[in-house]
């Protein structure tokens, strides 16, 4: 690859591009890409999904790609297999839904309490009630459509009441970021019980989210950097994402919630969850349970740092 070509790549890399632009730009690497899960999919074992996400953040971590255009096309390769792994993830709950012909949709009855349970208007969020939910959600029997129609609208799991007060009181009085907020949700939900928090978001998924203007656009790291906050929260961070490091690397925080999912191939950096020394993991099962639909298998991990000794 010459000077100029490199560049130029690099340069047209930091826009963000799609992942289909992505894939036309470089079909050799999506070519590769797509054979290394076609047989993973084949032998069916899931594990080795995940550990051939974490391969690409290791062997970037270890400096095996010494050269810079295979450095490069190693970070190609994995922004199109944790796309790839992601849109695959939702083709799989849509094929669980029993629809294979036409558009995947609520019926009138389905979409009415469903529309009702979980959003304010449209596809605007409000905090669910619990109790509500248990009462109704089981009269949904289309259910398994939910997620199919609002995750490619940046929607990943729904916000309880309940939920939304225990964070409140986790938070307290410190400074709280959001990062990866998206269209701000979560950080709504928390203002509105007194939480100081602000929400930032890199607004690489405008395609798809309608970020207010109050949702602060900066990547995480500068984020984190420019706010010190006590308190750092994420919901669904990308699996083997880049910016997570930054949370624990930041002498301020000594708080950071992230919500995601038991399927940890799905979600988060688990490498650097690993690798990090100075925070205490806990699993919350009993704030998982507010986290909806429980058909998503949501998770709630806590990392706490620990005192010095």
């Amino acid at each position: 690859m010459k000077q100029g070509d490199y560049a130029k790549t690099l340069a047209w890399l930091r826009t963000n591009p799609s992942f289909d632009e992505l894939c036309a730009r470089h079909p050799d690497d999506w070519a590769a890409v797509q054979d290394d899960i076609a047989s993973i999919i084949a032998r069916g074992i899931p594990e080795e999904l995940k550990e051939y996400l974490e391969r690409f953040s290791s062997k970037a971590a270890s400096g095996q790609s010494l050269q810079r255009e295979k450095s490069l096309s190693q970070f190609i390769r994995s922004r199109m297999a944790h796309e790839a792994v992601k849109k695959l993830s939702l083709s799989a709950l849509a094929a669980d839904t029993g629809v294979t012909r036409g558009k995947l949709r609520f019926n009138w009855f389905n979409g009415f309490i469903a529309q009702r349970l979980l959003f304010a208007s449209k596809l605007e969020r409000k905090p669910v009630s619990l109790r509500w939910f248990r009462l109704l959600w089981p009269l949904v029997w289309q259910r398994k459509r939910l997620m199919p129609l609002v995750q490619p609208r940046g929607i990943y799991c729904f916000y309880t009441r309940e939920l939304v007060s225990e964070l409140a009181v986790l938070v307290g009085e410190r400074s709280c970021l959001e990062i990866g907020a998206g269209e701000g949700t979560l950080t709504r939900f928390l203002q509105a019980q007194g939480v100081q928090v602000t929400a930032t978001d890199n607004h690489g998924w405008s395609n798809s989210v309608s970020y207010p203007d109050w949702v602060v656009k900066l990547d995480a790291c500068v984020a984190l950097d420019k706010y010190k906050p006590e308190v750092a929260i994420c919901s669904w961070p990308p699996a083997q994402n880049d910016f997570e490091r930054c949370v624990f690397e930041t002498s301020s925080v000594q708080l950071y919630i992230v919500i995601g999912s038991r399927h940890r191939f799905a979600f988060g950096n688990w490498n650097v969850y690993r690798r990090q020394k100075d925070f205490e993991l806990v699993e919350d099962q009993r704030l998982a349970a507010m986290l909806l639909p429980p058909e998503l298998e949501s998770a709630m991990f806590v990392f706490r740092r620990k005192r010095a000794e």
